[in-house]
């Protein structure tokens, strides 16, 4: 089904966060450097976005599609899921995970965002009239209007391996 334009601000963001998973799975080593480089990445994806995020689902999105008994238990499981990973992100932001901590916690970032696009979008476009979707497209615009729009670069620490070396 294609995304409602009322989620689709959500969705941008959970590419955002998804591109973070892909980037820690497929960058991070267990140099103790580069995991620090990793928490600093992970603090400032969430401070800048992943918060206002979860905050703007929990305020908005969350308490309307609970009304729909059909949803009513995933929203209870996505709660879940934003506690434990608030944990992580902050466990990050005080540089207390290591290599397979961060991997676990984007894999869990991932199943979460799989999660919401595939199970309470779709269900929230099947069950919610255009009406409801268009007010609930406005207060979540109002309730995301704190993230960062712009384009951030990646820590340039993480940027190293890329470079190529030239033989002297």
């Amino acid at each position: 089904m294609l995304r409602d334009k009322n989620l689709i601000p959500l969705s941008h963001q959970h590419q955002h966060a998804l591109a973070l998973c892909v980037r820690i799975d497929r960058g991070l080593s267990a140099d103790e450097t580069e995991v620090a480089a990793w928490c600093d990445e992970v603090a400032k994806i969430w401070s800048d976005e992943i918060s206002v995020h979860f905050q703007a689902e929990e305020d908005v999105l969350f308490p309307e599609a609970k009304k729909y008994a059909d949803l009513s238990l995933l929203v209870g499981e996505l709660l879940a899921e934003h506690q434990s990973l608030r944990k992580c992100f902050s466990r990050a932001s005080a540089h207390r995970l290591n290599a397979p901590g961060l991997r676990t916690m984007a894999a869990e970032l991932s199943a979460h965002i799989r999660k919401e696009e595939r199970l309470l979008f779709e269900e929230c476009q099947r069950l919610m009239s255009p009406e409801r979707l268009r007010e609930l497209g406005a207060k979540l615009e109002q309730a995301l209007s704190a993230a960062v729009h712009q384009c951030s670069l990646p820590n340039p620490a993480l940027n190293a391996k890329s470079k190529i070396k030239k033989s002297p």
